[in-house]
């Protein structure tokens, strides 16, 4: 059984490795073929703050109000701990009392739930400057007395202002919890909430197509990739363009998954795999527009997709710069021996080492038919979901 593990040296080492860990659990989003850093660059630069396992975006402000009511609290990080945790199981319950079903994290599994929704929206609500505590929730369980205790006091060699918001959790405009939040509780944004929700993303993502889209209000537009949105033309150049590639690069690579799904399903044998998988890849082939492939620059998208939080390896790079090269010359084989074939076979076996699925054949016995087979969509899920909320008010 393999496991990954972390030294909790810093919270942006801490949210990467969730990151890399909350992949296993996303079926379409499985990064067998190491594309992960170039998805996730994408993603951050068109919706910063969003996640695949968000739901609801109220969640943004569900978790300040929750951890708000633990501040004037003298107990130890671990009684902390277990009194936020006893808050947000009562979230849930609230919410299912006050008629939603619909994104509620832990409606099925109520005390049991193991992934709470602090941890969910905790990276989210620092990326959009609600969180003003730079640390983790247990970090904060342990600075949080001491915070109490140095709030009122400003030391004369700093700077008041600095001072201040060093000791803040929770950006100060932070709207005001209503009374029966843990009563009966819903998703729906008041006016006040939403356009505090705007403000957030204006002063920390003011470039962001999440952004402009916040601020059109157009939570209503019916798509299933952010590349077929309806205002698309309409969209800030810089944001627009980096849609134009995310489109391509989804419909490249999207082959490359497929193939990884085909050469797998040929070596389980397994006839009804086979099949599903062959006509998926001639769909894929019908489906390129070769004449903009053949125009598309690599070096301007990784110019484009150039983020902080992700490093793109140069083998990632490769691999792409390679599987476009073969899609444009000599098409795209779908055997074993193929180029093709063997450039997906020696990216997973470099990556996987002995836990490769084609050198294990243990390993390969275990896959069930699907890894990462659908099209790369940039979490334009998870922002749709957010517009929509943000666009149906109080």
């Amino acid at each position: 059984m393999s496991s990954l593990a972390w030294i909790d040296f810093d919270e942006a080492e801490r949210q990467r490795a969730q990151r890399i860990m909350e992949l296993f659990q996303e079926r379409e989003t499985r990064d067998e073929l190491g594309l992960g850093a170039i998805r996730d660059s994408i993603a951050d630069h068109l919706f910063p703050g969003t996640s695949t396992i968000q739901t609801r975006l109220r969640y943004m402000l569900f978790i300040p109000w929750l951890f708000q009511m633990l501040e004037g609290s003298s107990a130890g990080s671990d009684q902390l701990a277990r009194e936020a945790r006893s808050l947000e199981i009562r979230l849930v319950n609230a919410l299912k009392a006050g008629g939603e079903s619909n994104g509620v994290i832990g409606r099925d599994a109520g005390a049991n739930l193991q992934r709470l929704p602090s941890s969910v929206y905790w990276a989210g609500l620092g990326s959009w400057g609600i969180r003003l505590f730079p640390g983790s929730t247990d970090n904060l369980f342990t600075s949080m007395r001491h915070l109490q205790r140095s709030r009122p006091r400003v030391r004369e060699s700093e700077d008041p202002a600095s001072e201040r918001q060093a000791l803040q959790i929770w950006t100060p405009t932070l709207p005001q919890c209503p009374n029966d939040l843990l009563d009966a509780a819903h998703f729906k944004l008041s006016s006040d909430e939403a356009q505090f929700v705007v403000d957030r993303l204006v002063a920390t993502h003011p470039d962001s197509l999440l952004t402009f889209l916040a601020r059109s209000g157009d939570g209503e537009a019916e798509c299933d990739n952010i590349w077929e949105h309806p205002q698309l033309a309409n969209f800030p150049a810089v944001p627009r363009r980096l849609v134009e590639h995310a489109a391509l690069f989804s419909s490249v690579m999207h082959g490359a998954s497929l193939l990884y799904n085909l050469l797998l399903s040929r070596l389980r044998d397994r006839s009804e795999w086979i099949e599903r998988y062959e006509t998926r890849l001639a769909d894929w082939r019908a489906s390129l527009d070769m004449a903009a492939i053949r125009a598309w620059s690599l070096d301007a998208f990784w110019q484009a997709i150039e983020h902080p939080a992700h490093g793109i390896r140069p083998a990632a790079k490769r691999f792409v710069t390679d599987w476009l090269g073969l899609l444009t010359s000599e098409g795209i084989g779908d055997s074993l021996t193929a180029p093709a074939g063997r450039l997906v076979q020696e990216r997973e076996r470099r990556l996987k080492t002995n836990q490769s699925r084609f050198v294990n054949r243990a390993v390969r016995d275990r896959w069930t038919g699907a890894s990462g087979a659908e099209p790369l969509s940039f979490r334009w899920s998870q922002a749709h979901s957010h517009l929509r909320d943000l666009a149906h008010v109080e």
